[in-house]
């Protein structure tokens, strides 16, 4: 079985490595220009963006060729996911990849312009996480077929937050053009370790005259700020200056996901 996975801070890489042993990162599988894929079974494991499926990733679909007779994937979120099932299926579809398999887990969420990290974190535990991937292991095992449905209500949600909420919120953030860049901030005690374009899965970040500089391609999965050392990337309107990385994922593994 082989895992194809996109993660910038934990949560999609632990649900893979609970899954499967054979992982590989699509920033990688992008940058090699490695598009085709072929295994008895093969897992799509991502995070959901803005109730639906990132950009990064419906490109990446749009490209990519898996054979296989079981191709599965599990998004990860932490509030609410919209009607990404429904969206998945329909990439799926226009792209001739045909999922046996669609389910989420929810897990911690990471969007520090609308959450606090620290409250966030501390409801961890009563999301049963571990228990929520074993019967998602049980199900692939047993090579169950089950897409998760979206009802009208989902989708009706779903579709009012994307066309009227997540722009006024993106104007708020200063956010334009899709980009995130114009909502970062360093502060004085960044040291330039390059940390932040380590993890960056686009290199979108360089090190000039040992501060971060971003390129104008930022996809929003901030990576940069969570993983940084020295906690010194800020985003505008952030909650609190608290940062997350799955407890059980490295800054190694990160690193070595994205770079």
């Amino acid at each position: 079985m082989l895992i194809l996975y996109f993660s910038a801070t934990g949560n999609s890489l632990y649900v893979s490595k609970q899954l499967g042993e054979n992982l590989y990162s699509i920033p990688k599988a992008i940058k090699e220009d490695k598009l085709f894929f072929s295994d008895e079974k093969i897992g799509l494991i991502f995070p959901v963006y803005e109730l639906g499926i990132p950009k990064y990733i419906k490109d990446f679909l749009e490209k990519v060729e898996l054979k296989s007779d079981y191709i599965f994937s599990i998004m990860t979120y932490g509030m609410f996911s919209g009607s990404a099932s429904s969206q998945l299926q329909s990439i799926g579809n226009k792209n001739k990849i045909k999922f046996s398999y669609i389910n989420e887990v929810v897990m911690v969420d990471n969007y520090i312009p609308v959450y606090h990290m620290e409250e966030q974190i501390a409801k961890k535990d009563k999301k049963e996480i571990d228990k929520q991937i074993l019967k998602i292991k049980e199900d692939i095992s047993s090579n169950k077929i089950y897409i998760k449905k979206n009802n009208h209500i989902v989708k009706l949600l779903t579709h009012i937050a994307v066309k009227f909420r997540f722009p006024k919120r993106d104007k708020e953030l200063g956010v334009y053009q899709q980009s995130f860049d114009k909502s970062f901030q360093v502060e004085n005690h960044c040291v330039g370790c390059g940390i932040c374009g380590k993890v960056c899965p686009i290199n979108n970040i360089d090190l000039i005259n040992k501060r971060p500089s971003f390129k104008g391609n930022c996809i929003g999965c901030l990576s940069c700020t969570h993983n940084c050392p020295q906690n010194s990337i800020r985003v505008n309107k952030e909650k609190s200056k608290v940062r997350f990385r799955n407890e059980h994922i490295s800054l190694k593994e990160i690193i070595s996901s994205n770079n």
